[in-house]
């Protein structure tokens, strides 16, 4: 119940400033149902936050020393994590008044209260002789003088200390906020280089925020579009390598590849796996018509999901597999459509100014994200499964290509500026329209695809 009373006792600080809009808020929260007694209170992203939630995290206790450096660098990216979502801010450490010298000491929770932390994150970090690394921390709550939960312990080798770092830090964010992490998860993008006029693109992999950033594909081939499968260890991707665009099927650890067969000259693109990974539903032209189709990666035929005189692409599954939303210019300009997986009768869900595409279901199945065009501008927005509530949440020269995060609560999408010395590059926002960030890459990136949480 901590972020609770932080931020009432904000907003009471703020009375005379704004009673009317904090008498607003509080009828919201009345008619919210409350959280279980033992679990966290439960904040819906959506609507925002008044400010970030104040929170310390002294650098956690190195056991030995080997673990030393270590633990300086998981504290490090823990912190950066929690910063990055824009709903928590760190207390820097040459304001803390106590000093963390073991894991096992008590809390001194006047002394954390005295600098306005609201969460604690304390933790320990110890290095066998075998080079596996152990990590164990503890979140509390300041206001209460409570530990929230049980201390957790997580695992890994020395090279794998992000990892751990990121699981830490989903296991405080989801304990604060009700939601599920998305910390510990990669991105699949396009990595550019070269002048705008022989440009070279090649698929590269990365950890959400940016770091190890490995190539999965040479750069003699342009390639579009990748998509991770749901086990986050396969990716479709579109490449033209024969000189026309077919589906190719990587695997991630190996960068085995092969090519989804086809009919011969077919030009095939826009991929995606269903949820439980066993099909590809994508676009393929064929006798002139772009239809959507969609095959077992187990084998057999190709079955048509469409038959009509348009173009049919960027499909997307909804989680549980019984539909599919899509781009389709049947009505005269791009609009989204969704039909039943199988195909059949498809229902247009965008009616609003302007033309729309690359629609992609949300993990939660709540929204739909999509790219929309009007008024000269490009933007990345969101909407219900049935059209309802379309919110835009970006605005630019060019916005384009959402993706969302396995939570299902910020999206990472591709922006490119006016002027012929703009480069593109990935950027994040989360669902409320606020956050708005650039992802660092080595240079010009485009077409994010975010896996599902690792394993």
């Amino acid at each position: 119940m901590f972020l609770l009373r932080f931020v009432l006792a904000t907003l009471l600080s703020k009375l005379g400033l704004s009673g009317m809009a904090i008498l607003g808020l509080l009828a919201v929260w009345l008619a919210t149902p409350a959280p279980a007694q033992d679990g966290p209170l439960r904040i819906e992203i959506t609507e925002g936050v008044v400010e970030p939630l104040p929170f310390a995290v002294p650098v956690f206790v190195a056991e030995n020393a080997a673990a030393e450096q270590i633990a300086r660098d998981i504290t490090r990216v823990v912190a950066a994590d929690l910063v990055g979502t824009g709903l928590f801010r760190e207390i820097p450490a040459e304001a803390h008044i106590a000093r963390v010298a073991s894991f096992e000491q008590p809390v001194a929770y006047s002394d954390w209260k005295a600098i306005n932390a609201q969460a604690l994150i304390v933790g320990a970090v110890s290095v066998g002789a075998d080079g596996r690394v152990e990590t164990k921390f503890r979140l509390h709550d300041v206001f209460a003088g409570t530990e929230l939960g049980q201390g957790l312990r997580l695992g890994g080798t020395t090279q794998a200390w992000r990892r751990i770092a990121h699981k830490v830090a989903d296991q405080v964010y989801s304990r604060i906020t009700g939601e599920g992490g998305y910390f510990d998860s990669r991105v699949v993008f396009v990595s550019e280089e070269g002048p705008k006029d022989a440009r070279r693109k090649r698929l590269a992999i990365m950890d959400y925020d940016g770091a190890n950033v490995q190539f999965l594909t040479d750069d003699a081939t342009l390639v579009l579009a990748p998509r991770f499968s749901p086990t986050g260890d396969r990716v479709l991707y579109t490449s033209y390598e024969t000189g026309f665009p077919q589906i190719y099927l990587l695997d991630v650890g190996t960068v085995r590849r092969q090519v989804l067969a086809d009919e011969a000259g077919t030009m095939t693109f826009s991929p995606r796996f269903s949820p439980d990974g066993s099909r590809v539903v994508y676009s393929a032209s064929r006798g002139g018509n772009t239809d959507l189709f969609a095959r077992s990666l187990g084998g057999g035929q190709a079955v048509r999901l469409t038959e009509a005189p348009s173009i049919e692409t960027a499909p997307s599954f909804s989680p549980d597999g019984s539909r599919i939303v899509f781009e389709s210019d049947r009505s005269g300009t791009p609009q989204i459509y969704v039909m039943p997986a199988s195909g059949g009768e498809a229902r247009r869900i965008s009616f609003g100014p302007g033309r729309y595409g690359t629609p992609v279901w949300s993990p939660r199945g709540d929204l739909i994200a999509f790219t929309k065009q009007a008024s000269g501008r490009f933007h990345i927005g969101v909407m219900r499964t049935d059209g309802s509530e379309e919110r835009l949440l970006t605005a630019s020269f060019l916005d384009e290509g959402p993706t969302w995060a396995p939570n299902g609560r910020v999206i990472m999408f591709t922006r490119q500026g006016a002027g012929a010395e703009a480069q593109p590059a990935i950027y994040s926002v989360d669902v409320s329209g606020r956050n708005l960030k650039r992802v660092p890459t080595p240079g010009p990136a485009s077409d994010p695809a975010w896996s599902p949480l690792l394993p």
